[in-house]
C-alpha cells in the first residue's frame, strides 16, 4: 500500500522509538534485579515503565509523532 494516507505510521517515529526503548529498558532491568533480589532497583525500574509513556506522549505532543510535523518518514 503507497497511500500515505491510509498508512497509519505503525510507530516508526522517533516519539514511539524512544517509548518503546525506555519500556523496555525498565522491564528488562526489572527482571534482572528482581533476579538478583534487589526490590528496590525493582520498584525503581518499574517507575520507569510510565516515565517512558510519559516521554512518548511528550515528543508526539512536540510533533516528533508518526504524524507530527518534525517526523520525516523514511523511504522502506
Amino acid at each position: 500500500m503507497t497511500n500515505s494516507i491510509a498508512d497509519p505510521g505503525h510507530g516508526h517515529s522517533p516519539a514511539a522509538w524512544a517509548a518503546v526503548i525506555i519500556m523496555l529498558l525498565g522491564f528488562s532491568l526489572g527482571t534482572l534485579f528482581f533476579c538478583l533480589e534487589q526490590p528496590t532497583l525493582v520498584w525503581a525500574s518499574v517507575v520507569l515503565i510510565p516515565v517512558g509513556a510519559l516521554v512518548g506522549w511528550i515528543l508526539s505532543k512536540a510533533g516528533y509523532g508518526a504524524k507530527g510535523p518534525k517526523y520525516q518518514p523514511k523511504a522502506h
